[in-house]
């Protein structure tokens, strides 16, 4: 049955990897002990002893297998050094070249490299240098956004590329339940990643207020309003909420770098202030204008209508994907056609 699970891990569900410190050990070891793949999220500069006591935080809530999310746009060599001796199961990879010395060395050292795409040629270069999974982000994601095409047309595209590898695909954006499961499965993808359903979860590190908008608003919009500076070219989807709706045709010509802190957040162990614009979601720790920080979130976002346990989310979405794909079975006897 297509629930199963892929590269050794009981359900097909992944957790993608929140930032900037949005899945950190609590959300991961939950994830993991509901038996899907839950993913860190390594810091987007060089902090390889900080990431080993998360990996180690991790390991003291579960014994399961998760892995670690790495931005390849940013410094990241400590990092993934420090991912490959604590021997994390995945080292999940997006937004930069996935190289073949990269995938040669993690290989070396028993992890898996799942690399995230959102195009076509993305996917076949992850195949060529011998990858062993690939997530498919549609446009329909939230957070930073790759690719341009939505997940139902690229999807099966690379389904079919890599149909002679064994290389288990992975769906993402916008998937929040069951349903999204099964129409993800029926379009050849053996797995599902979901980032907004878990981070409106009580385990993850979003703040109170960003959890609650996740759940009052159903509406989401493709920007670039947010970190143009940080981080150029990497357009988002974001909630509409009254302060982005205020701003969304922000000139291009304008960016965070002059605007007014509007908070404080200790985000990976160091303190950063937060400006008008900036790219950073408000974690449990952030303090000041709450409201008019950039809040990601995916076009599924409509479907959540209350913040749960992440176990619990695991354990709805394997039971609705089971009653529609045993509802199909029935269906099918009932007309006499053949499995």
């Amino acid at each position: 049955m297509g629930w199963r699970g892929i590269l050794g891990f009981e359900y097909g569900i992944v957790q993608a990897p929140l930032g900037p410190d949005i899945s950190g050990p609590e959300l991961v070891a939950a994830v993991a002990n509901a038996g899907g793949l839950g993913l860190l999220r390594a810091p987007d500069w060089e902090a390889p002893d900080h990431l080993r006591e998360l990996i180690r935080k991790t390991r003291t809530m579960t014994d399961k297998p998760f892995g670690v999310g790495v931005i390849l746009a940013f410094p990241h060599k400590e990092n993934i050094r420090a991912i490959l001796d604590e021997k994390v199961a995945v080292l999940q990879l997006y937004w930069g070249e996935c190289s073949e010395d990269l995938v040669l060395e993690a290989h070396q050292a028993g992890v898996k490299v799942v690399p995230q795409v959102g195009s076509f040629e993305e996917a076949k270069k992850a195949v060529d240098v011998g990858v062993d999974a690939i997530i498919v982000q549609g446009v329909e994601a939230g957070g930073h956004v790759i690719g341009q095409d939505s997940l139902f047309t690229l999807l099966p595209r690379v389904v079919d590329l890599v149909h002679n590898h064994d290389i288990p695909v992975i769906a993402a954006g916008g998937i929040v339940d069951g349903r999204g499961y099964v129409a993800a499965l029926a379009l050849g993808a053996q797995a599902v990643a979901l980032g907004t359903r878990f981070l409106a979860t009580e385990e993850s590190y979003a703040h109170p207020i960003y959890k609650r908008k996740l759940v009052e608003l159903d509406k989401t919009e493709y920007t670039n309003v947010f970190g143009r500076a940080r981080w150029p070219g990497a357009p988002q989807r974001v909630l509409k909420t009254p302060f982005f709706m205020d701003w969304r045709t922000l000139p291009s010509r304008e960016n965070e770098t002059n605007q007014p802190i509007i908070g404080r957040s200790n985000i990976h162990g160091v303190e950063k202030e937060i400006r008008r614009f900036a790219g950073t979601v408000p974690n449990v720790t952030t303090t000041g204008d709450i409201e008019s920080m950039a809040m990601y979130a995916g076009q599924g976002v409509g479907l959540i209508k209350e913040i749960l346990p992440a176990g619990e989310v695991i354990k709805r979405i394997v039971e609705g994907a089971r009653c529609l794909i045993l509802q199909k079975f029935n269906f099918e006897k009932l007309l006499g056609d053949p499995m």
